[in-house]
């Protein structure tokens, strides 16, 4: 079987069981307005899909907003730390969201992130934080509903829906680019394998079902093959059945909030 023949039977496996794969798509390090931003974009308004922008808020520009101009209601934003700068030791992973007590201001920090981006594209804001380098402290994590914060989205699947009471954690399970020993795309076989291996654990009950299968993109440092396979990936979401992509701002929402899962056709003409 190939690897879109493998992801077409998984699909197909949903919907046999009645059942719908929720999905969603995040693109992280946005700053400003690039031709790579508006190409992804344009692929997002092209099948109808939600996408979740993750926004560094000391970095971003005015101009991102053009970017955002005329396009569909779908497109959320999410703030991607502060500045996307590495506080960690010199001998530990990179991270931005280190323990307050190590950096007292990270809390202020992320407040300013919230009115940088609320004065830029408040209309489309998602009150959701996403770690740069998907790490951050466990003590802070703790600390984020009393900081405005009512999601959070790392790497790799959940294992509490709500690590703390007010704050839904929704990940992403497939990032298209591999990082070492060169950035480059991860590869069709490699990155369908993590597409499908998620939608397979979540339908036979080895991962949290209710957690929607996330695609990690990264428009800024793309190449031809990472492009190609996201002209080759959507359509053949966007088209099966069984698929749903809801609104990022439902995915963070409380279970009691939270509207039904959209099909891609009605989430692009929401208003």
């Amino acid at each position: 079987m190939s690897d879109w023949a493998a992801l077409e039977r998984e699909l197909d496996r949903w919907e046999e069981a009645g059942q719908a794969a929720t999905l969603w798509w995040r693109d992280d390090d946005a700053t400003a307005r690039t031709a790579a931003l508006d190409r992804l974009l344009d692929l997002a308004d092209r099948h109808g899909l939600p996408l979740a922008l993750a926004v560094i808020p000391q970095a971003a520009e005015t101009a991102l907003t053009d970017s955002l101009e005329g396009r569909a209601a779908g497109v959320r934003v999410l703030q991607h730390g502060f500045a996307h700068r590495n506080h960690a030791g010199p001998d530990a992973k990179k991270c931005e969201l280190v323990a307050a007590a190590l950096r007292p201001e990270i809390a202020g920090e992320l407040r300013q992130g919230q009115a940088l981006l609320a004065a830029l594209c408040s209309e489309r804001l998602v009150p959701a934080l996403v770690p740069p380098w998907n790490r951050i402290d466990a003590d802070l994590v703790a600390a984020l509903p009393s900081l405005g914060f009512g999601g959070l989205s790392t790497y790799k699947a959940r294992r509490l829906a709500e690590p703390v009471a007010g704050l839904r954690q929704v990940n992403c399970h497939l990032d298209i680019m591999q990082w070492r020993p060169q950035r480059r795309f991860l590869g069709t076989a490699a990155a369908l394998q993590l597409l499908v291996g998620h939608l397979e654990a979540r339908r036979t009950g080895e991962a949290d079902a209710d957690e929607a299968t996330g695609i990690l993109t990264h428009h800024a440092v793309h190449d031809a093959e990472a492009w190609r396979f996201l002209e080759d990936l959507l359509p053949r979401l966007a088209g099966h059945p069984a698929s749903r992509f809801p609104p990022p701002d439902t995915l963070f929402a409380a279970p009691a909030d939270r509207v039904p899962a959209s099909s891609p056709q009605s989430v692009s003409g929401a208003a």
